[in-house]
């Protein structure tokens, strides 16, 4: 699901289930040694999805550890990301030269929980959200809007190095193209020679899936 909203220069590795063995390296199993054995194994798989993707740039199997937010530590010359969630696990891994970050995110296409779509969005995200209802009914679009601010985030991050909340950024859609665009509204850092305060992303939604994927050119 995740390969078609991302540009050729990334490289997307999926996976449905956590049928194929996926071994951790001893480093790795340290940022699981106290997780439950649903969170461990989702952890293995999507690791395993982000190896795969590695390989296919060249790099060999090498542990993938936490920086201080949580974000995978990606090899040097490389971008990525990593999401998963019931019954689905994906990593995006694209080069450095290519793509200047990626994030990427997976979430189950259902309505969110009751109270968290007002504390993640903007009066006028609410408003769009009613509207894109109306024309799309079939669409859970508070789960897409969350899913789409978690790939914004994943996206800016590595860029930005700090904490940006899901009301720092105000995130519009069109359904009919299948994307959306993120306008930051706190003071931005610049990456190269642009400010940080617009991202460009896509989404896509089956029966049980919600996707998105937000990518950010190499600026000089």
């Amino acid at each position: 699901m995740m390969g078609p909203l991302l540009p050729a220069a990334a490289t997307v590795v999926e996976a449905f289930d956590d049928t194929v063995p996926a071994p951790l390296f001893p480093e790795e199993e340290q940022l699981v040694a106290r997780a439950v054995d649903k969170r461990r194994t989702e952890f293995a798989t999507a690791r395993r999805c982000a190896r795969e993707a590695l390989a296919r740039h060249g790099f060999a199997p090498a542990p993938l550890l936490a920086g201080e937010r949580g974000q995978p530590l990606w090899p040097a010359g490389t971008v990525g990301s990593i999401t998963h969630c019931a019954g689905y696990r994906a990593a995006a891994v694209a080069r450095a030269a290519d793509l200047g970050s990626v994030g990427v995110d997976a979430e189950p296409h259902q309505p969110l929980p009751g109270g968290v779509l007002d504390t993640i969005a903007l009066p006028a995200e609410l408003a769009r959200l009613r509207a894109m209802a109306a024309a799309h009914p079939g669409v859970c679009w508070d789960r897409v809007l969350f899913s789409a601010k978690e790939s914004v985030y994943k996206a800016w991050f590595p860029l930005a190095r700090r904490w940006l909340d899901f009301t720092d950024a105000d995130l519009a859609f069109d359904p009919d193209a299948g994307t959306f665009s993120a306008t930051v509204l706190i003071d931005a850092p610049r990456y190269g020679d642009t400010p940080l305060s617009r991202f460009d992303g896509r989404f896509a939604a089956s029966a049980d899936l919600v996707v998105t994927a937000v990518t950010v050119p190499v600026r000089p």
